[in-house]
């Protein structure tokens, strides 16, 4: 049977589960995933960006949530909550991302769904995110409710390098 448990990471507990995080976001970007980083890219370097993050939840700017499948962390969402002060009901979701092997577990709808209820008792309302344009995360927020706002071209990269549109979602809360 699997076992779905989706857990909001404090300051330590973030960075007692580095060496988890870099290797989820290694496989993610070295298999193509545009998440802001270009390929190869290590276990080494994803602790870097990992170690950001934790002090961003230190602050309160962030807050990490993990899945765990089976006890392992398989993915993770972030929801960003520092905001200019005229947008205190809205909030960022950023890099959703489940590794490989988990794919196809509802990690994604488990997390995203953790992510809307942390968000309204975080007192935010409207939730906005940016994903790569074609790509699989594309449709699991469609299917979720997600509304498309618009399509930046060349926005970013991929990992290979190659240009990649980017569409802007946004979802207001109950």
């Amino acid at each position: 049977m699997t076992m779905i448990e989706i857990l909001q990471l404090e300051e330590a507990a973030t960075l007692a589960a580095i060496d988890e995080l870099s290797s989820l976001f290694s496989q993610c970007v070295d298999g193509g995933a545009s998440m802001g980083f270009m390929a190869p890219f290590p276990p080494e370097q994803a602790a870097v960006y990992w170690f950001e993050v934790a002090k961003s939840v230190g602050r309160n700017d962030l807050i990490l949530l993990v899945a765990r499948l089976n006890g392992r962390i398989e993915g993770t969402v972030q929801l960003g909550i520092a905001t200019p002060p005229n947008q205190p009901h809205r909030a960022d979701i950023k890099k959703l991302m489940v590794s490989p092997a988990a794919r196809g577990h509802g990690l994604s709808r488990a997390l995203m769904d953790a992510a809307e209820t942390t968000a309204l008792k975080a007192g935010r309302s409207l939730l906005v995110l940016d994903t790569a344009t074609g790509e699989p995360a594309e449709k699991i927020y469609e299917h979720l409710g997600w509304v498309r706002s618009g399509t930046i071209p060349n926005y970013a990269l991929f990992p290979d390098g190659r240009f990649c549109d980017t569409t802007i979602f946004y979802k207001q809360l109950a």
